[in-house]
């Protein structure tokens, strides 16, 4: 595996560094050789917080911690991309899904104290076609409680999203 560590209001030490790699160096049965694992460290005020984002096979493993301490931080997103994965591989195989899917990012809307609506930040991204199921485990990887993809079955922009009780739901288009 190979770790690309960016730093972000912190310096990446040696020790860091080393912290990351030995971590997240246990989920190498998970993955080839050639997979990039790209971890991002920050500090605000009190909060010490690790991105990890793993690119594979279109789809994209995501986890952030924080804590107050990058060492704890570093300790917890390993176990949620552990878990991630198992749940990933038992939803393959239940719902015998092959690992096509694509990667997404999310458009993020701020709203100003006068509630005026300002887009701050617009993103696109690539549609493949792919059932609702392969959706809902593309959203939990992610770590999302929603997912916009193209519905393989009626070639239309869907929805999916996690309920409060832990179900999943669909919103098809009405026209």
């Amino acid at each position: 595996m190979k770790f690309i560590i960016t730093g972000r209001n912190i310096q990446v030490t040696p020790g860091l560094k080393a912290a990351v790699e030995e971590k997240l160096g246990k989920l190498k049965r998970y993955f080839s050789p050639d997979t990039e694992i790209f971890v991002t460290l920050s500090v605000q005020k009190d909060t010490q917080k690790i991105e990890v984002t793993i690119p594979v096979k279109g789809n994209i493993i995501r986890s952030e911690q924080e804590s107050s301490d990058m060492y704890v931080s570093i300790d917890l997103v390993e176990e949620v991309i552990e878990r991630q994965l198992r749940r990933y591989k038992t939803k393959l195989m239940k719902h015998k899904q092959n690992s096509q899917s694509f990667s997404s990012l999310f458009m993020e809307e701020e709203y100003e104290e006068d509630n005026a609506i300002k887009i701050v930040k617009s993103k696109r991204f690539g549609v493949k076609p792919m059932d609702p199921e392969e959706a809902c485990v593309q959203m939990e990887l992610l770590g999302h409680t929603f997912y916009v993809f193209c519905n393989a079955h009626t070639n239309e922009v869907n929805v999916v999203y996690k309920r409060k009780d832990g179900a999943y739901g669909l919103i098809e288009p009405e026209f």
